[in-house]
């Protein structure tokens, strides 16, 4: 037990950190995600919806900070009680979300991987177990190094948390996992490709055969019409989903009019995204209005991006003497593509060149 026990705190505590910062080089992403337990129709804790990003990021230090202390041994009660109550937390949501299929991605690793409901809960069963494990045999977990030295460690693993997730709320993501990334091509994340494997759909014929029911199950879409039944009805399933492109809601539209195709064979295109003004960082247009109007002399085409209306879109660049026009988009793919409001993007024939937080935009590099 003394050999498990070491082995599963490193192995926990390293999966606890690796979680964490993947979730702290994103806060703002987990807390979207957050927002979505939330919702009326999933936790019905809207009241919750304006603290989500502080949540958020006391959550993700808390996770990072926990597996550092399992590890060097630091504070063995409080961490081993904290890991326990942290991983009943997250497996009750896993399960509801799987049970209900509320919240289809938990978003336990970010966007740098993706699992199903389910997939989360039974990852969390399983480190639900281990912790368990050097829970009750926690007289084998000695602590590694001095007392100073753990404490130390510690407290400078807590103030590079802190730093990590200001700098990234300040600037943006230090990496990148979503579909939207630098160099990506925003037309070919749209496209099937020619290889993409089929759906397989699972139909279930259900028929009344002398006087008793029956379901037959094919996967051929035919009708099997047995002899002497009458159908009820048929019902379908899923076996393997159709392939969906990790870019499927991105569209560019002014006045019930499709613009997307035209703007993405631009050469040199400046995008201003606002995914909501509602909540947007009003100081923020300053810094972009002097790269729009610079970007504008040099022949660059410039465009905002926004959920919002097309009266409110108006207002704001009245206010803030944009020389610019704002088309609608899905506020979802807006939040996706930049984890700023507002951020600025340039994109040569769809392809992404640069994205900048607002704070940075005196960066942006125009030819």
């Amino acid at each position: 037990m003394k050999y498990l026990v070491g082995f599963l705190r490193i192995f926990i505590g390293i999966f606890f950190i690796i979680s964490g910062l993947i979730k702290l080089n994103d806060p703002v992403g987990f807390s979207f995600k957050l927002q979505d337990y939330f919702a009326p129709d999933v936790l019905n804790l809207e009241f919750l919806v304006p603290y989500s990003l502080m949540i958020a990021l006391f959550v993700v230090v808390y996770e990072v900070m926990l597996g550092v202390m399992l590890i060097l041994g630091y504070a063995k009660r409080f961490t081993l009680w904290s890991l326990i109550a942290m991983i009943v937390f997250f497996t009750f949501l896993t399960f509801y979300s799987a049970y209900f299929n509320k919240v289809t991605d938990c978003g336990c690793f970010g966007d740098a991987l993706k699992l199903t409901p389910w997939e989360s809960f039974w990852k969390d069963i399983v480190l639900l177990i281990l912790i368990l494990i050097v829970f009750f045999w926690r007289k084998h977990l000695t602590p590694f190094f001095t007392a100073n030295f753990r404490s130390i460690a510690v407290m400078i693993s807590f103030v590079l948390c802190l730093w990590l997730g200001y700098h990234v709320l300040m600037h943006l993501p230090i990496v990148d996992f979503r579909a939207y990334k630098i160099g990506k091509n925003i037309q070919e994340g749209m496209t099937v490709p020619d290889d993409a494997l089929p759906p397989i759909i699972e139909y279930q014929w259900k028929y009344e055969i002398n006087g008793k029911e029956k379901t037959i199950t094919n996967t051929s879409g035919l009708d099997p019409q047995p002899e002497g039944g009458t159908r009820i009805g048929v019902e379908t399933d899923f076996i393997r989903e159709p392939y969906e492109p990790p870019i499927h809601d991105f569209t560019i539209e002014r006045d019930d009019q499709d613009f997307t195709e035209d703007f993405l064979t631009e050469e040199k295109l400046v995008v201003v995204i606002a995914y909501n003004l509602d909540n947007t960082e009003i100081e923020g247009f300053a810094n972009i209005k002097k790269v729009t109007d610079e970007a504008l002399k040099k022949g660059y085409k410039v465009i905002g991006l926004s959920a919002s209306s097309t009266a409110e879109t108006e207002e704001l660049a009245r206010k803030q003497k944009l020389n610019f026009q704002f088309y609608f988009c899905d506020m979802t793919t807006l939040k996706t593509i930049v984890r700023s409001n507002p951020g600025i993007l340039e994109l040569s024939k769809g392809t992404i060149l640069q994205k900048l937080h607002w704070n940075d935009a005196e960066d942006f590099k125009l030819n």
